[in-house]
């Protein structure tokens, strides 16, 4: 599964410096990351909705729509998706209430 959301993030990579007129994440990270977190923030409260009305079918799409949003956000503030998975990789076996506690 990790394999179609690396490559996922190294397409966007890719065209962050693409011509906006041809490619629509290169259109995104151009109005920068303020717009492309408002944009997140959009997709996920669509996801939301379609959660609470159960309509599964409708709801995975929306989440494939938020987890590309979400990797274009984190390339407008220059985050690698690899950084993502290795903080996902050192939470691993740690339980979330551990995990939250461990927070300063």
């Amino acid at each position: 599964m990790t394999d179609v959301l690396t490559r996922l993030s190294e397409t966007i990579a890719a065209r962050a410096d693409a011509d906006p007129d041809s490619s629509h994440t290169a259109r995104m990270l151009s109005r920068g990351p303020e717009k492309c977190a408002e944009k997140f923030g959009e997709e996920a409260i669509e996801a939301i909705i379609e959660a609470a009305k159960g309509n599964t079918d409708k709801l995975t799409y929306e989440a494939a729509d938020v987890v590309y949003h979400l990797m274009v956000m984190l390339t407008a503030r220059g985050i690698a998706w690899a950084d993502v998975l290795t903080e996902l990789e050192r939470r691993e076996g740690t339980s979330g209430i551990a995990e939250k506690a461990s927070r300063t």
